[in-house]
């Protein structure tokens, strides 16, 4: 017989997976992460052979991380969004606008306080007319992302007239200082590591990741446990937006400054890095760990062939055929 739920009570929670089945996918995890981080070994074993000097340096590694902070927090949005059974092209374009509008004239001198308030409320502005059109339009992730791609990279283009708007407050520059320290890490990568700990801590020990993984998972039978798929899909895209809000101004301390290019090809290098990391793009199962993973290995492959003086087409090439390699491997842990 089937229960029933009286009008007003309590919402039934998702159902638990088998015990069985939840030790088989951490254990699959747990491999993934570990054959992740043996590409990361491989790579720093090639490093040290073919420049030990130059790649086995502390500025290099503080050079690989700050390198992969600003994409990381791009790719903690987009795991989440992925996860939830979306898809999310536009982070490059609001990284940009983002980017642009909080370094004009106008924004600069309210100082760094105004030019992060206004990165932030542009990623999260953008995050909400996606989630919009996506959740209550309702219109495709494709589309609907799509458009605003176009739509942010105009506008981005609108406001810098094509031109570099330099930064000229202070405190913004001393951030991204190279000899600059916050606990004696860089403050890039300090922001990296604080968005990638709360991001783990919001999928795996909070509701609001249980029903991420539910949505994705299946979104008819979360609805019917009385999970509000379209506010979960709405709030996916606001986090979304805060990622690439915080990662435009991460971007403007490591430039200073804001240029309607920022965020170039940001879209494909979060969601390759998050595919590597296990996240499937069918929704349903991903981590934030394999998704940082993810992006390490890529930026660690680019300062490797950038240190070795290889043509940037063999890294895009090397690039996409691990791309096709994870994969493949997520299609047969799939089918086994």
């Amino acid at each position: 017989m089937l229960s029933t739920v009286s009008k007003g009570g309590p919402a039934p929670a998702p159902p638990e997976p088998a015990p069985s089945r939840t030790r088989a996918a951490a254990g699959r995890v747990d491999m993934l992460h570990v054959s992740l981080l043996a590409v990361l070994g491989v790579l720093v074993l090639v490093g040290g052979i073919t420049r030990p000097e130059q790649f086995l340096s502390l500025d290099n590694a503080e050079l690989i991380l700050t390198q992969a902070s600003v994409i990381g927090v791009v790719t903690v949005g987009v795991t989440f969004v992925i996860i939830g059974g979306g898809i999310d092209l536009s982070v490059g374009a609001i990284v940009a606008l983002a980017s642009v509008w909080a370094t004009t004239v106008a924004t600069q001198s309210y100082g760094l306080a105004g030019i992060l308030f206004c990165a932030v409320v542009v990623g999260v502005g953008c995050g909400l007319v996606n989630g919009l059109l996506i959740a209550y339009g309702p219109m495709v992730p494709f589309i609907a992302t799509l458009a605003m791609l176009a739509s942010a990279r105009g506008l981005a283009l609108q406001i810098s007239e094509g031109r570099t708007q330099i930064v000229e407050v202070r405190a913004v520059l001393d951030l991204g200082l190279p000899g600059s320290h916050v606990l004696g890490v860089p403050p890039l990568v300090l922001v990296f590591l604080t968005v990638s700990v709360v991001g783990w801590l919001v999928l795996t020990r909070t509701t609001f990741g249980r029903r991420t993984v539910a949505v994705g998972g299946n979104p008819e039978a979360s609805r019917l446990a009385g999970i509000d798929v379209r506010r979960q899909r709405l709030m996916l895209y606001l986090l979304s937006g805060l990622c690439c809000g915080i990662a435009a101004f991460m971007l403007i301390v490591l430039t200073g400054s804001g240029q309607n290019t920022n965020g170039n090809l940001y879209e494909l290098d979060a969601i390759a890095a998050a595919i590597i990391g296990g996240t499937l793009l069918s929704g349903g199962r991903g981590t934030i760990t394999g998704s940082v993973l993810g992006v390490l290995v890529f930026t660690t492959i680019t300062n490797l062939f950038a240190l070795n003086n290889l043509q940037s087409d063999v890294q895009q090439i090397a690039k996409g055929a691990i791309i096709v390699a994870a994969v493949l491997v997520q299609k047969g842990r799939s089918t086994s």
